[in-house]
């Protein structure tokens, strides 16, 4: 059984390598993928995109452990979710909010059976102590209701909503990637509807019309099109839009009809 890891751990401290040793301690034999280590640090809203956008590429039955958990320690729950195809793992925050909307939820667990966590168990490092260990348990075929009781009432968030107001769409950023490509919380379908000659503004610069492809623009330039992820994306063919645009997450995109 597959463990992909989601966290915003990064690169340079030890904390992924000592989680994805715990998994191991535990089920030698477990294959662990990263999806992504680099998540700002404590941006949920981020690690549930991130989530969202890579999770249903893998196999049915996938265990995906997820921890961006600045609450580490505080009130908030451990918690399981199963669903039809996968298995989540990770802090009840809302940091699944997004894909357990494209799931059909069996049922969701609070851990409390502590004998499926590391023995001595840190105030700061669930990821390692708690969520791993019980990842790798479930890739050896225990089952989810052995984890402790299920829970209903689990934690949501939702990302921002575009308006729409004298023809204009008003969305806003939610994520750039390493690239400096721009990801706006605009619908593709949405952005389609105003027609392939829309236009489009950030931060006071502009892109005329909606393309399909970044080789339809010259090198440097910058060019809007329906992403990967089915939202409107600002990007420069060769370049970085997050630069050129100056843009940061939350910046307002506005859209509308030419003419």
């Amino acid at each position: 059984m597959l463990i992909t890891l989601t966290t915003d751990f990064g690169l340079k401290d030890p904390y992924q390598g000592a989680m994805k040793g715990a998994i191991l301690s535990v089920n030698p034999e477990a294959r662990v993928i990263d999806i992504t280590h680099l998540v700002s640090p404590g941006d949920i809203i981020e690690g549930a995109f991130v989530l969202l956008e890579s999770y249903g590429f893998f196999p049915d039955g996938t265990v995906h452990v997820a921890v961006v958990d600045p609450g580490v320690g505080g009130m908030r729950r451990p918690m399981l979710v199963e669903t039809e195809r996968f298995l989540f793992v990770g802090p009840d925050n809302g940091l699944f909010s997004l894909v357990l909307r494209n799931e059909k939820v069996k049922r969701v667990v609070q851990l409390t059976e502590e004998k499926y966590f590391r023995k001595e168990v840190s105030n700061t490092f669930h990821g390692r102590d708690v969520f791993g260990p019980v990842a790798a348990h479930l890739s050896l075929g225990v089952s989810p209701s052995a984890f402790g009781p299920e829970i209903t009432d689990i934690l949501e968030i939702s990302l921002p909503k575009p308006s729409l107001e004298m023809g204009v769409i008003t969305g806003e950023v939610i994520y750039i990637d390493s690239f400096g490509n721009i990801i706006t919380n605009i619908d593709g379908g949405d952005a389609l509807s105003f027609g392939v000659d829309a236009e489009l503004e950030l931060n006071g610069k502009g892109v005329e019309g909606l393309k399909r492809t970044y080789s339809e623009v010259t090198g440097g330039s910058a060019l809007a099109l329906i992403s990967s992820s089915g939202f409107l994306e600002i990007a420069v063919n060769g370049g970085d839009a997050a630069r050129l645009f100056n843009a940061q997450v939350g910046d307002k995109v506005l859209l509308r009809a030419r003419g």
